[in-house]
């Protein structure tokens, strides 16, 4: 869910514990199977739905938390790839386009030099100008809804929300007349400069992984999702990791010696898995351990690359976020990434527990940070405890829940909880 830029949602009051949150008619139905996904723990999502059913009151809050945020989108949308004011360099409207979000003009823009160029980069301070005239807002409202909804479906049953879901994924993706073609060839373009970037693959690799596994929800027999949309996103899917593996774009993210890399994994491999090709999506798991944990990981579970940035809590919970993703996928294909140690006691668990003390409030975070959010380590501690890490497991208790709520409980992947792009 990433960064995954969200909606502000204003809670209301939690309702009584023993209040109903499930339509009755819900409870009796049978229950959905368990979902193949690949990030998403299906079985575990199919134990927490049998919970609620026996009315679990913690579920029950959190099913509230969750259905809140469903209820947001079900007033918005659908989002399309060809709205945008000007088609990405090349002409076609459905090119996705984004645009760099830490480079900013120089000078004011004139008939002759509209854009302000040349542009220079200023680290971690987000150009507002990026959020409009580009797909980049669209296409995270596009993964977070569509992540929410199924969800929300799962859990409740309620069809209105697998409906909007499956609107949501058809007008992105499948509608001839509105799709978006599966490459990244324009993302985080810079005006004047270049016209798209491998690093703007980061765009799609920070959240893509939740609509895959909304698409694996929904085929667990969500209303209004066909066989004909299974057929069409698997196709989609299919081409986009062909594009990812084989274009100059996607084997220079691959080559990247820090989040983007990890991301980059993390997004190939869920991709593999969820198209049929188990033997890639395990490659890429195990090589991860020399390829990225060896050379990213401190042996005091800092992480360099990350620290250097001048939002270093943020970078340094982010690319734990992609690893502690990875380490889910390569629990369906048979790796166990938390048990790794590399040549000077390399963990993912060390790199967690590196986090706790400014996670919990116990000490002050030391390093340049441009906007601490202490909530944006919650869910990679939460993953760690569930992989068996004790001192994440002390700590969780002492976690501030992010905005919305902590749910944790119904979708056990952790999510870039802190809102910015790049």
């Amino acid at each position: 869910m990433s960064g995954r830029s969200r909606v502000a949602v204003v809670l209301t009051a939690l309702a009584a514990v023993g209040a109903v949150l499930v339509p009755s008619a819900h409870a009796t139905a049978k229950a959905p199977k368990a979902p193949d996904t690949a990030v998403l723990d299906g079985t575990r999502l199919q134990r927490t739905r049998a919970g609620l059913d026996h009315g679990d009151p913690r579920l029950r809050r959190a099913v509230k938390d969750l259905t809140t945020r469903a209820d947001s989108w079900l007033g918005q949308g659908p989002w399309t790839v060809v709205d945008k004011p000007k088609p990405a360099p090349g002409g076609d409207v459905h090119d996705y386009l984004s645009q760099a979000p830490y480079w900013w003009p120089t000078t004011t823009p004139t008939a002759d030099n509209p854009w302000g160029c040349p542009y220079v980069q200023r680290d971690g301070q987000r150009n507002p100008e990026v959020d409009s005239g580009t797909d980049r807002q669209d296409v995270e409202k596009v993964f977070d809804s569509a992540y929410d909804l199924s969800l929300a479906w799962y859990y409740t049953g309620r069809r209105e929300y697998a409906e909007k879901a499956g609107q949501v994924l058809r007008t992105w993706f499948l509608d001839p007349a509105t799709r978006m073609n599966p490459n990244l060839n324009h993302a985080q373009f810079i005006p004047c400069k270049y016209d798209g970037r491998a690093i703007g693959i980061i765009d799609f690799s920070q959240s893509y992984t939740s609509v895959a596994d909304a698409l694996a929800i929904l085929g667990t027999g969500a209303p209004g999702w066909s066989a004909g949309d299974r057929a069409g996103m698997r196709s989609w899917n299919t081409d986009f990791l062909g594009w990812l593996k084989n274009s100059a774009f996607g084997k220079e993210e691959g080559a990247a010696a820090n989040n983007h890399g990890t991301f980059y994994d993390m997004q190939l491999a869920a991709l593999a898995y969820a198209t049929g090709d188990k033997a890639l999506a395990k490659k890429t798991v195990l090589d991860a351990r020399a390829r990225r944990i060896d050379p990213q990981i401190a042996a005091d579970g800092s992480q360099p690359q990350e620290l250097s940035r001048t939002r270093s809590w943020h970078y340094s919970t982010f690319d734990l976020v992609a690893y502690t993703r990875l380490a889910a996928i390569g629990r369906h294909v048979g790796v166990d990434l938390w048990s790794y140690r590399g040549p000077d006691g390399q963990s993912l668990s060390r790199a967690v527990d590196y986090l706790l003390p400014a996670a919990t409030r116990a000490a002050a975070w030391p390093y340049p940070e441009l906007e601490f959010h202490r909530y944006a380590a919650s869910d990679v501690v939460h993953a760690a405890a569930d992989a068996g890490d004790q001192a994440a497991q002390r700590a969780v208790r002492r976690l501030e829940a992010p905005p919305g709520g902590d749910l944790w409980a119904l979708r056990p992947a952790a999510e870039q909880l802190d809102s910015i792009a790049g």
